[in-house]
């Protein structure tokens, strides 16, 4: 792709609709992506399992959030195949230290084990990619990060695609013309997810 790929044009392609992704991480090439049908999460029907509540109960963890968000990044992209190539990575890095790209965090004895991150215009929050390193690693970090984008006052939250992981946690799928519908209604509106610490709660 010839064309420069600034943080603010990543930014509009997420207000019409669109995000960019790369073949492999040594594949400097960047290519738009318009899903016909979108993975979306209604917002407060995140589905916790009686195993995932009674590790939530445990509490054997620390949820932190937007402590390493290059960490993250970095460790979503660390499998044998990633769509997180250099520039991928360093523009989401600078959409965070503009304030819209985040992530959430689980720690287990000081150890990063799993987690979730995403960008937020509007009440929408678009999930990038999600890793983990111990059992239900990213599942904690959704549950968390679900609690925290409900309180905040979110009304979208795009996983760009359907996977039966996904789908298993409550995520649907929907047409195009409804997400960009959904998306339309959410960027006339302003969200905080900073609004509360999900640490000292319990979903």
């Amino acid at each position: 792709m010839s064309e420069e790929i600034t943080p603010l044009l990543l930014l509009q392609a997420y207000a019409s609709g669109i995000f960019p992704m790369s073949e492999s991480a040594s594949d400097p090439e960047i290519f738009w992506v318009n899903p016909e049908n979108r993975g979306v999460f209604e917002i407060g029907k995140f589905h916790i399992s009686r195993s995932l509540r009674r590790q939530i109960r445990q509490g054997n963890f620390e949820v932190r959030f937007n402590s390493c968000f290059a960490d993250v990044v970095r460790a979503c992209a660390d499998r044998p195949e990633t769509w997180i190539n250099a520039e991928i990575f360093n523009l989401y890095c600078k959409l965070h230290e503009m304030g819209y790209a985040h992530s959430q965090e689980i720690f287990v004895n000081n150890q990063l084990v799993g987690g979730v991150y995403g960008v937020t215009l509007g009440t929408a929050f678009f999930g990038e990619s999600m890793f983990s390193r111990a059992p239900n690693g990213s599942k904690l970090a959704l549950a968390y990060l679900m609690q925290r984008l409900e309180y905040g006052g979110y009304t979208l939250f795009d996983t760009q695609f359907i996977t039966d992981h996904l789908a298993s946690l409550g995520a649907i799928e929907i047409p195009r013309a409804d997400y960009q519908a959904r998306l339309k209604h959410a960027l006339k509106s302003k969200a905080d997810i900073t609004a509360i610490d999900p640490g000292f709660s319990k979903p």
